[in-house]
């Protein structure tokens, strides 16, 4: 069995295409209850009044981000939407950064001056939270050209929900990114309610992995509650992508358990629905059940990652509120260049 607080080693030094290890099995687990508690606290902080604007929750989506990100090498980019602090954890960003911009403070990501929706990490290739729906995919369409043009062998990764999947530039970039063959992988994370309609009110094709198909690029839906089941998905349309075929959509059947954002009562859908998905289809419990089914934890082997992942939470809310605010001066920094 293995121990508890194994770690596999760094994204790019391994062969992704090689099935999971023990090691990376717990990873994985660990990734999806890093960003769980971490989404848990940001809620609780939010309530209290310590984070202000908007705040757009990843729980119950948690299997994608760390599915895709296993896939992924050393160089390859990422960019999201809104609902990106789960993307942020999942790209080793760590979680005294986060929360500190969360609350507004010095130590965060962006200085404390872009808040939820406005996080970067050019070290980690994580290139932002936009809180414009639907911008990041011509962003990342942009960096999938960058690659191309520097022939450097990296893919960049847009995700995107199925609410953004209907804006209009969505369909300018893929047809760009399938005209010049661009390494871009299109990731939409269908949490079934977009703002707070229903797909099937608001798409004639609810099939949204096939909205590539005029565009002649690939697509499929993969269940996005399965972390597994994302990875291999992943793997597959990363291969496709690197062997110079172009770009590759994934269509994540996943599912928020919060409402849009903090400010959403979810009135749109009934409790019995949520409930429902949370005990039969939650992503950390189901790979909880096959790791102590497969022998390569145990019950308390998983509790103590449970206890490692509270402290790191903890601890970034503590730095989170005894980090300073910035300075005033800072209002100008980063803002405007001198020419």
């Amino acid at each position: 069995m293995v121990a508890a607080n194994a770690t596999s080693p760094k994204k790019g030094k391994t062969n992704p295409k090689s099935a999971p290890s023990n090691e990376e099995m717990l990873k994985y687990y660990r990734d999806m209850l890093l960003i769980r508690r971490f989404e848990e606290k940001a809620g609780q902080l939010y309530g209290m009044g310590l984070i202000a604007g908007f705040c757009h929750l990843y729980i119950g989506q948690e299997a994608v981000v760390v599915g895709v990100q296993s896939a992924l090498i050393e160089g390859d980019q990422v960019i999201t939407g809104y609902r990106d602090h789960g993307h942020m954890l999942a790209c080793d960003m760590e979680a005294d950064g986060v929360m500190a911009e969360l609350t507004g403070r010095e130590g965060g990501y962006s200085r404390g001056k872009g808040g939820s929706m406005h996080m970067f990490s050019k070290e980690k290739n994580f290139y932002g939270g936009h809180g414009i729906v639907g911008a990041q995919v011509s962003l990342g369409t942009g960096l999938a050209f960058a690659n191309q043009y520097k022939k450097n062998g990296n893919v960049s990764v847009s995700y995107f929900g199925d609410g953004a999947a209907n804006q209009g530039q969505v369909y300018e970039s893929f047809n760009m990114a399938s005209l010049w063959k661009l390494p871009a992988l299109y990731v939409i994370e269908n949490n079934q309610y977009a703002m707070g309609t229903a797909v099937s009110r608001a798409s004639a094709e609810q099939e949204l992995y096939k909205r590539g198909i005029s565009f002649d690029i690939p697509g499929e839906a993969v269940d996005g509650m399965d972390v597994l089941k994302v990875r291999e998905a992943a793997l597959k349309a990363i291969e496709h992508i690197r062997s110079g075929k172009g770009p590759y959509i994934l269509e994540m059947k996943t599912y928020r358990y919060r409402g849009h954002s903090m400010s959403d009562p979810a009135k749109y859908r009934k409790r019995e629905e949520v409930d429902d998905i949370r005990s039969h289809h939650d992503p950390i419990e189901g790979l909880k059940k096959q790791l102590i089914e497969s022998k390569i934890a145990s019950e308390e082997d998983l509790k103590v990652i449970d206890k490692e992942v509270r402290v790191i939470v903890n601890k970034s809310a503590d730095f989170a509120q005894t980090s300073p605010e910035p300075d005033p001066s800072e209002l100008w920094t980063d803002v405007l260049r001198e020419v």
